[in-house]
């Protein structure tokens, strides 16, 4: 009996050697499941969106339309700038004839 306990005792610490290393296996297995997941979300996060035609065609729109709204109120203060330099020099014109008139 003695033999056959020694071959089960044997057997019992193969096994347990085995056990150990399939935990090993194990653990090896999922620290490389994870380290391959963290390094695709990072992949992921990295990923650029693609080119949008749509949206850089609405920026430019209206880019331009409010250029064209600026430079149409620069050219409107222009002709009022203009009007009034011609309004004070009018005026001007009739206080020095107004002044003259006094005078004689």
């Amino acid at each position: 009996m003695s033999d056959a306990l020694n071959k089960a005792e044997a057997a019992v610490r193969e096994a347990t050697a085995n056990t150990d290393q399939v935990a090993q296996i194990v653990a090896a297995v999922l620290a490389t499941q994870q380290a391959t997941q963290q390094q695709s979300a990072v992949v992921s996060q990295t990923v650029t969106t693609p080119f949008d035609a749509k949206k850089w065609l609405t920026i430019g729109g209206l880019g331009i339309a409010g250029g064209l709204v600026a430079s149409l109120f620069a050219v409107a203060v222009a002709i009022g700038a203009v009007s009034v330099a011609i309004l004070a020099l009018v005026l001007r014109s009739i206080w020095q004839d107004m002044q003259a008139g006094r005078r004689r």
